[in-house]
């Protein structure tokens, strides 16, 4: 079996679900339509059927039900062939391998157009904030800085300051500038 289909930057079944999701978006869309087709035809076939013809159709359905099941009984009771029967459960058994075989192809054939139609869906945007988001997660992985580091980034100025923080830093304070709050700090904990 040939392993799922690689994607850069999301999973693919995310991918996949995408495209499910939209493929049946677009089925529902059609939704309406049909029913009204099949209303429709529902109330010209009921109206050309008669009650009778309904109940003579029934009773000569259920007759030839009736006379098949019977011949089915008489044949089983009478030719009961055992090598027959084993021949035929092997070539049945044959058949469903081979079945289940091209199912698990088209299965798989069928995941990876999913999740084609999912990246096309999905776009390039999303992409990019899935970049973002697993060069956080890489971030994260890493170890934890040592207390030097954290230092040494809390010492760095910001590579750029803003016109109005310089224009505020020379100036200075008037009446209608807000002064900063004083703010309440608690203690260290103690051990």
């Amino acid at each position: 079996m040939t392993s799922q289909p690689k994607t850069s930057r999301i999973p693919a079944p995310i991918y996949a679900a995408a495209g499910v999701g939209d493929l049946a978006y677009q089925q529902l869309r059609k939704l309406p339509a049909a029913v009204t087709e099949l209303r429709n035809r529902v109330a010209a076939d009921l109206s050309a059927v008669d009650g009778a013809e309904l109940r003579q159709k029934a009773t000569e359905t259920w007759r030839t039900a009736t006379v098949t099941a019977e011949n089915l009984r008489r044949r089983a009771a009478s030719d009961l062939d055992l090598s027959r029967l084993r021949e035929t459960a092997t070539r049945n058994a044959a058949v469903v391998v081979a079945s289940a075989q091209a199912a698990q192809e088209r299965a798989v054939t069928t995941y990876g157009a999913l999740v084609g139609h999912g990246e096309r869906v999905v776009g390039a945007g999303v992409l990019e904030a899935a970049d973002t988001v697993n060069t956080d997660i890489e971030r994260t992985e890493q170890a934890p800085p040592t207390p030097a580091q954290v230092a040494e980034a809390a010492e760095v100025k910001p590579p750029a300051v803003t016109k109005r923080a310089t224009k505020a830093a020379g100036k200075p304070a008037t009446s209608s500038t807000k002064s900063p709050r004083a703010t309440k700090r608690t203690p260290p904990a103690r051990d």
